[in-house]
């Protein structure tokens, strides 16, 4: 198997950002993404309190997210993005977990070894 240690930083970055890719897609339920990494995806009370509308086209955005730059995404791994939303700025975040969701992901370009948490937020919430 190949631990963190054995890839390049580039490599690492490129195999962690498709994983995060594939969870982000998967997110919806609506079509299947092959191999998609285990995770959960929550948004906040602000998020949250947006509305019903809201939170379904959020969600829409934030699985179609492909407006990575490198202030929002200085590591390569997709793993945060900003959405202007109707005059209001919102913000997703994935972080990774080991497999209890306690500790972060000893390997986290391992998908055995790493769960993803995607969070939705207002940065007022940060």
């Amino acid at each position: 198997m190949t631990t963190t240690l054995d890839l390049d930083p580039v490599k690492e970055a490129s195999l962690i950002a498709g994983q995060n890719d594939a969870f982000r897609h998967s997110i919806l339920g609506t079509t299947p993404v092959t191999d998609a990494p285990q995770g959960q995806f929550v948004m906040t009370r602000g998020v949250a309190e947006l509305g019903l509308e809201a939170r379904l086209e959020l969600t829409r955005r934030v699985a179609a997210f492909d407006a990575f730059t490198n202030d929002s995404d200085p590591h390569g791994w997709h793993e945060m993005g900003v959405i202007d939303f109707e005059e209001t700025t919102v913000w997703f975040k994935l972080d990774l977990y080991d497999v209890d969701y306690t500790y972060g992901s000893p390997e986290p370009s391992d998908p055995a070894q790493t769960r993803r948490v995607l969070t939705l937020l207002l940065p007022s919430e940060y």
